[in-house]
C-alpha cells in the first residue's frame, strides 16, 4: 500500500516510521528538508520536494495524509491539492482542525470528485511505540481505503481506533476528547498544587503520585505522567507557569453553548489556562510540564 504524507514534524514523522514499520510505502513533503532527509535515511521514505512531486509520485487512486497545524495552513494545502488530486482520491486530514471546517471541506472536495477523510489524532510523541488513538469521520466507501492506514497507526489492529460516523465526526469526537483532556489535567494540577500546600505535613508528592498509579480509581496515563514529573522534580521552580491552549478546549468550550448543554469543568479548565499566563501558581507549572510529557510541547524556564 501507498500514502503521500505532507507535514513531518514530531508526530507525522513518527506516524511515517510506524507506518514504514508496518510495510506501508510513504511518499513524503516537508517544507524542511532536514526532516524528511532523516526519514529518507532512517526508514526509507520517498521524498518529494513539492506537494505536485509527492501526487505525481503516488499511483491512482491517491491517499494524500495532511498533518499540519489547524487552521490556515491546512486550509490552503487543501484548495491547493483539490487542484492537483483527481476524482476518486482521497485526501486525509490529521490536523486538529475545527470539525465545521472540515465538513465545509468536504463538501468542498465531493464537488470535485474527491473523498474527504478526518482523522483526529491523539498520542503524542509516544504514538511511535505505544500506538496512536485514531478517530476517524468518513464515508465507508472511502472508510474502508483507509482503514489500513488506521490500523497500522492504531496500538493494535482490533483496537484503539473508530469509525465514528461521516466527514466531521472525527475532528468533532477529538474536540470534545481534548476537552475531557483539559478538565483531567487541570484535576490532577489541583490537587497535587493542594498536597504541596500543606507544608506541615511534608509531603513527598512522587511517592503519593507513584502509589495512586496503582489500584487507585483515578489511575491514568496522565496521572503516570504527573509521577515521571514529580519524581524527578517535585518543586518546579525553574518551570515557567505558562499554559498554552491549542484551540480545541475553546471550540469544546462553545459547543457547550451552542448545544446548550453545561460544561462546566472543561470550560473552568480552559479558563485556568487562561489565567496560568502571566501567574507562577503551582498547579499551572504542573500543567505545562504535563503538556510536555505527552505532546512535546516547549515549556519555557523561568531562567530565560
Amino acid at each position: 500500500m501507498q500514502l503521500g504524507m505532507i507535514g513531518l514534524g514530531k508526530m507525522g514523522g513518527n506516524m511515517a516510521r510506524r507506518l514504514r514499520r508496518a510495510g506501508i510505502e510513504v511518499v513524503g513533503y516537508n517544507r524542511n528538508t532536514d526532516a524528511t532527509d532523516s526519514l529518507v535515511a532512517e526508514c526509507g521514505l520517498i521524498a518529494a520536494d513539492s506537494t505536485e512531486a509527492l501526487v505525481n509520485l503516488l499511483q491512482g487512486p491517491r491517499i494524500v495524509w495532511l498533518m499540519l497545524p489547524a487552521g490556515d495552513v491546512t486550509e490552503s494545502y487543501v484548495v491547493s491539492l483539490s487542484e492537483r488530486l483527481q476524482p476518486g482520491d482521497i485526501l486525509v486530514d490529521g490536523a486538529n482542525s475545527f470539525y465545521k471546517d472540515t465538513v465545509r471541506r468536504g463538501a468542498m472536495l465531493a464537488d470535485a470528485g474527491i473523498h474527504f477523510v478526518d482523522a483526529g489524532v491523539s498520542g503524542g510523541v509516544w504514538g511511535l511505540e505505544n500506538g496512536y488513538a485514531l478517530m476517524v469521520g468518513a464515508e465507508a466507501t472511502s472508510f474502508s481505503q483507509v482503514e489500513p492506514l488506521i490500523r497500522a497507526l492504531a496500538p493494535a489492529a482490533d483496537r484503539g481506533w473508530v469509525h465514528t460516523g461521516p466527514v466531521g465526526s472525527g475532528h468533532f469526537t477529538k474536540m470534545i476528547h481534548n476537552g475531557i483532556e483539559y478538565g483531567m489535567m487541570q484535576a490532577y494540577a489541583e490537587g497535587f498544587a493542594l498536597l504541596k500546600g500543606r507544608t506541615d505535613f511534608n509531603l513527598d508528592l512522587a511517592a503519593i503520585a507513584e502509589s495512586w498509579r496503582h489500584g487507585s480509581v483515578i489511575r491514568s496515563w496522565l496521572l503516570d505522567l504527573s509521577a515521571d514529573v514529580l519524581g524527578g522534580d517535585q518543586q518546579l521552580e525553574d518551570v515557567d507557569a505558562f499554559v498554552a491552549d491549542s484551540g480545541e478546549g475553546r471550540w469544546t468550550a462553545m459547543e457547550g453553548i451552542e448545544q446548550g448543554i453545561p460544561t462546566p469543568v472543561m470550560s473552568l479548565a480552559l479558563m485556568a489556562r487562561f489565567s496560568s499566563q502571566g501567574q507562577q501558581d503551582y498547579s499551572s507549572k504542573l500543567l505545562a510540564m504535563m503538556r510536555k510529557q505527552f505532546g512535546g510541547h516547549a515549556v519555557p524556564s523561568t531562567k530565560d
